[in-house]
């Protein structure tokens, strides 16, 4: 048998054609001496027909598919296996192991260098990404970031205040729990009886007893939530902290659109929110509500496209922001007239200088186009509406106590009472940490510290100082705002203003209504303090380019990249040295006296004893459980008849005492046994009651006398 190997190899011309499809398989498919290798395996002497066979075997190999060309097709193994097969077997074999190589190589060779295929995502997908964008945006945006960092910093100025907000109140335990009552009252009424709004609980009989103060009417929303005392005092925590944080971001925005840069706009809230004089008046809530002031205004001059640096850009007007700018003004009006009424004029000032000044620009120059726009002329005229309905609304019940007591008019030895002198605006409260006790002894020389020591800050009176000579603000600007400081100031001092107050508060006093309602004129300080605020932040804002830009010119870098991070950095010493002047002592914060068990079952109406002015604040607050109707009650004004029934009541229980309580429909006494020893109450406590008509129980702390009718 002739040996197939020892013969030369000759090309057959199906071989070179099964070869073709493994050269243009190129680098992913088997080499092309492939089929060669599998004929010479497959030659191997196993006998003739055999031989015969696995030759067969291998041309249909390499002639039915492309898959044939594979080296481990053509090893010796598999010619082994294949010569001892059958040759269908063997065929059907080839077929699978081709199919199997087919499926393993690609149908493009280069699809393995192409990018990956783009991924649609689905509609769940794209609804979360937009979403979490949209997040993304809002926690990063600009006013976003003011809003937070101001709660943040009002909660650390103000601390201890959120440590036990449940049972301690600031400053005090008198004024802040008349205010607690006033919030807790208007949530309470307006979602009962809202036409008995102003005819409050306490004060009985009087008529309109809610406005014989200012009633932070405003905070009624927050009234709305929870009842009882310990709610009380959790609301008022939490309204005190935000007030300074609304304060901080109110001048921040105010400032930021009259064109400010961040660290001066930062400067101005700072000045505004946490000025010294401001620590003396942490009872005076009503005083401290100056925020929505500076808010408003910054929407107003948003909504109307002004700003101190560019002007009036008719391009920039937003009715919807002059309409905000509005319902703000009104809602800060709505906290009480104290520091509303001089809003008011100031913004109706305001509106009449614009008015003037744009009229007769636009007539003086007609060929400059100012256009103002119906749609923004309808935001003024609707929202200076409500502006205005809101305090007609506010003063009618004021004008109805001054017609049932004509002596709650604030006389002007009154308010000379309160004036402060010029030195005042020089001397430290006792709260601040910084200067507090350094100005003691300044503090003894006037008439009535509390009132009176009105420093803003000396750091800011230098900044606003360095803001006359450089600044953001246009020469003009600047020198009207040190005109408002200037004015303010001397409106400020009442009648130790010129002419002792004949040319400045008193002249105000007299022509405007209003103003003879206002006792303190000190507390026109949230003006000047405005003023200086924004002249400190013309001057940061100014230093902070400059430094920024010489930074620049000296690292030959440019000035939007990091290399201003180092000058904006330094320039924030203006802003540690300003809330410096704001951290106050570690005052009080005490815990105020608990309701009485026996005091949430008691029937109106009713009289607590013993009762004076301070005493009846706390009495208030314990009558938010309820709010039976009671004779107590602490204000900025007393009523005579009250006066008058207390100085009965020191003899009670005896005959007089007895009708007097009887006239007024008084069912109940309640005398609280702790507070009234060693008072001129403290005969109610264990005098005789024979023949008086009264039925007297005790539980625990609380004696409670019942009045029987005289028929019994």
């Amino acid at each position: 048998m002739t040996n197939v190997s020892s013969e030369p190899t000759v090309s057959d011309p199906s071989d070179e054609e099964a070869s073709k499809p493994a050269d243009e398989a190129g680098a992913d498919g088997p080499p092309v001496d492939g089929s060669a290798e599998g004929a010479k395996a497959g030659a191997k002497p196993e006998g003739g027909g055999d031989s015969e066979a696995s030759a067969d075997a291998g041309d249909k190999a390499a002639t039915g598919d492309k898959a044939a060309t594979d080296d481990k097709a053509a090893t010796d193994d598999k010619a082994a296996t294949d010569d001892k097969a059958g040759p269908s077997d063997k065929a059907a074999e080839s077929d699978q192991t081709a199919s199997e190589d087919k499926a393993d190589e690609p149908a493009d060779p280069f699809a393995a260098f192409a990018p990956p295929p783009e991924v649609v995502p689905t509609r769940t997908r794209r609804a979360t990404t937009r979403v979490a964008g949209a997040v993304g945006r809002f926690f990063a945006h600009e006013w976003t970031l003011a809003a937070i960092g101001s709660v943040v910093l009002a909660a650390i100025m103000t601390w201890p205040t959120l440590q036990h907000p449940a049972s301690t109140i600031p400053q005090d335990i008198w004024d802040p729990t008349l205010q607690a009552w006033q919030m807790s009252w208007a949530g309470h009424i307006l979602t009962t009886d809202p036409a008995q709004l102003w005819n409050a609980n306490a004060f009985f009989p009087n008529k309109y007893s809610y406005a014989f103060s200012d009633t932070l009417l405003g905070y009624a929303p927050a009234g709305m939530i929870g009842s009882g005392p310990v709610a009380a005092i959790l609301r008022y925590n939490i309204i005190f902290v935000l007030i300074f944080a609304l304060a901080f971001f109110g001048a921040y925005a105010l400032a930021r659109q009259l064109g400010a840069g961040r660290t001066g706009a930062a400067v101005a809230g700072a000045a505004f929110a946490y000025a010294p004089w401001r620590l003396g008046q942490a009872g005076h809530l009503h005083v401290l509500s100056i925020g929505g002031i500076a808010l408003a205004l910054a929407m107003l001059a948003r909504g109307h496209g002004f700003s101190l640096t560019r002007g009036y850009e008719p391009g920039k007007r937003r009715w919807g922001w002059v309409l905000a700018g509005w319902l703000v003004a009104a809602w800060q009006i709505s906290l009480g007239f104290g520091i509303g009424i001089p809003f008011a004029y100031v913004l109706l000032g305001i509106v009449l200088v614009t008015a003037v000044i744009w009229g007769y620009r636009h007539v003086r120059v007609p060929s400059v186009h100012r256009p103002f726009g119906w749609k923004l002329l309808v935001a003024d005229l609707g929202g200076g509406l409500v502006f205005a309905a809101t305090g007609a609304l506010m003063a009618y019940p004021y004008l109805q106590v001054l017609k049932a007591h004509p002596y709650a008019r604030r006389s002007e030895e009154i308010v000379g009472l309160f004036s402060p002198p010029l030195r005042g605006f020089f001397i430290s409260p006792p709260e601040s940490r910084l200067w507090g006790d350094a100005y003691a002894a300044a503090r003894g020389s006037l008439p009535w510290a509390p009132e009176m020591a009105l420093l803003p800050g000396f750091f800011l009176y230098g900044l606003a100082f360095a803001g006359l000579f450089v600044s953001t603000w246009r020469l003009r600007h600047r020198l009207f705002l040190g005109l408002g400081v200037v004015v303010s100031i001397t409106l400020a001092m009442g009648t130790h203003g010129p002419g002792k107050g004949e040319f400045g508060y008193l002249a105000l006093y007299r022509a405007l209504p209003g103003f003879d309602g206002i006792r303190t004129s000190g507390r026109l300080m949230v003006w000047t303090t405005l003023f200086l605020a924004l002249l400190a932040a013309g001057a940061v804002s100014a230093f902070a380019q400059r430094a920024v830009e010489l930074f620049a010119d000296r690292t030959k870098s440019d000035v939007s990249t990091k290399a201003g991070f180092l000058p904006r950095l330094a320039t924030l010493v203006p802003l540690v040295l300003v809330l410096a002047e704001g951290l106050h002592t570690p005052g009080p914060h005490p815990t105020v006296p608990p309701a009485p068990i026996a005091f949430s079952s008691v029937q109106g109406p009713i009289m607590v004893l013993p009762t004076d002015e301070l005493t009846d604040m706390n009495i208030m607050l314990w009558s938010t459980d309820g709010f039976p109707q009671m004779v107590n009650g602490g204000s900025g004004f007393t009523p005579r008849d009250q006066e008058q029934m207390r100085a009965t009541m020191r003899q009670f229980p005896d005959e007089a005492s007895v009708q007097a309580l009887r006239d007024l429909h008084i069912k109940t006494v309640v005398v609280v046994r702790s507070r009234a020893q060693g008072t001129d109450y403290a005969r109610s406590i264990d005098a005789p009651i024979d023949g008086l008509g009264l039925e007297r129980t005790e539980q625990g702390d609380v004696i409670l006398y019942k009045v029987q009718d005289e028929s019994n």
